[in-house]
């Protein structure tokens, strides 16, 4: 039975049905001799170690010597949650980073020579602008490509209807609009984010966004200097490299984020998120400012998410969770 569990969960946490089945031949021989296992599972050295490759990379196994370690099912979900958790923050410290050259960059960029030596200059702009439905419109006009925004928060006021019906009509010519926003807006703006499925706009949640953020195709890319919740006035960079390695940013949020089909089901996607913050190693404190609930309710969450899982830690839920496909 435990083989069978640990196949589960080791496709839950995207590896190939084959690395799977290894996994699962490899956790009972967990501390013995590399020749041992090798001829245990009757096959070579070499041709072991090329099955394990993926395994071996996402340091589930490892040889220490001459000795094969395997990490334990509840060791791979707590490793692999750091991992995914190192690979964000550090794509987010490198967004702030770059941030904080932009001005350096648009200071300087006029004095710079056409060419030194064997140098090129690069093809790309830095200018600072107020962000609004007309600058919104005229931006979405004269470019092409998907559109992709992160926003802090959700307001109601009459602008939000001018954007939503720019987007409505961007959606309509075959382009594709997705946004993210935190899981308050859940509670604080239902209606605007039910309004932006509607019309198309690909919806997911995250439990916080740290700051607004904009990609219009792989032209475009607008965020607040500094990075955080004010939205006003934006930075437009026009410069490839930074384009795409934003990009790659929203992208790991984006495959992070709760999609919007589950968000007619809140009890099942508030259980997410709450699991998705403790795989993190979350503290109920941090919890709950990020959910934007009580501290006692979240206690009372994870005391119903323990008992319905059956579990008695948050490792050992965590575990669960994972075969069940909840995360």
């Amino acid at each position: 039975m435990e083989n069978g569990r640990s196949q589960t969960l080791m496709t839950a946490l995207g590896f190939a049905p084959d690395a799977a089945q290894l996994y699962s031949r490899l956790l009972p021989l967990n501390g013995w001799p590399l020749v041992v296992v090798a001829a245990t599972l009757s096959t070579s050295e070499e041709e072991l170690k090329e099955a394990a490759a993926p395994l071996v990379e996402s340091g589930v196994v490892c040889v220490v010597g001459e000795t094969l370690t395997v990490l334990g099912p509840t060791a791979v979900v707590a490793h692999m949650l750091e991992r995914a958790a190192t690979r964000a923050q550090d794509a987010h410290d490198h967004l702030l980073k770059i941030s904080q050259s932009v001005p350096y960059v648009a200071g300087t960029a006029a004095r710079l020579p056409t060419t030194i030596g064997e140098e090129h200059p690069i093809d790309g702009e830095v200018i600072a602008t107020e962000f609004s439905p007309d600058t919104f419109e005229r931006l979405v006009s004269a470019t092409s490509g998907d559109l992709l925004w992160l926003r802090p928060a959700v307001t109601v006021h009459p602008s939000e209807m001018r954007f939503i019906s720019v987007i409505e009509s961007t959606i309509k010519t075959g382009r594709r609009c997705r946004g993210i926003y935190p899981v308050a807006a859940l509670k604080h703006s239902p209606d605007v984010l039910r309004m932006r499925v509607e019309i198309g706009e690909e919806v997911r949640i995250l439990p916080r966004v740290s700051t607004h953020l904009m990609v219009v195709g792989s032209t475009h890319a607008m965020f607040p200097d500094p990075l955080g919740p004010v939205e006003q006035p934006m930075v437009n960079v026009r410069q490839r490299a930074i384009v795409e390695l934003v990009t790659s940013y929203y992208e790991e949020l984006w495959r992070r984020a709760l999609p919007a089909a589950e968000l007619e089901d809140l009890p099942a996607a508030e259980r997410r998120l709450l699991l998705e913050e403790l795989a993190r190693g979350g503290q109920d404190e941090q919890i709950a400012r990020r959910l934007g609930v009580s501290l006692r309710t979240v206690r009372r969450r994870v005391a119903e998410l323990l008992e319905t899982l059956g579990a008695t830690s948050r490792f050992e839920a965590g575990v669960e969770a994972a075969r069940r496909g909840w995360l």
